[in-house]
């Protein structure tokens, strides 16, 4: 079974693979809340969606700490 993204290219953006399953799961929780306040159907998993922005490089752990301080 291959695994995409590739691991490796998450972990150019998150280096450790702990941090990589907090910061996905996070926000995962904030995709399906945002989801479901807005009352939208989601064609994809938001852990999936999630993962996609990691490899994207749209999400790291600096983005995700800061919209945290932002709430």
């Amino acid at each position: 079974m291959m695994l995409y993204p590739a691991m490796s290219k998450l972990n150019a953006y998150i280096p450790n693979r702990y941090m990589l399953v907090n910061v996905v799961a996070r926000r995962a929780r904030q995709i399906a809340e945002e989801a479901e306040s807005a009352g939208v159907h989601l064609d994809d998993k938001p852990v999936t969606m999630a993962i996609h922005e990691v490899a994207e490089g749209r999400l790291d752990t600096g983005s995700l700490a800061r919209e945290t301080e932002e709430a």
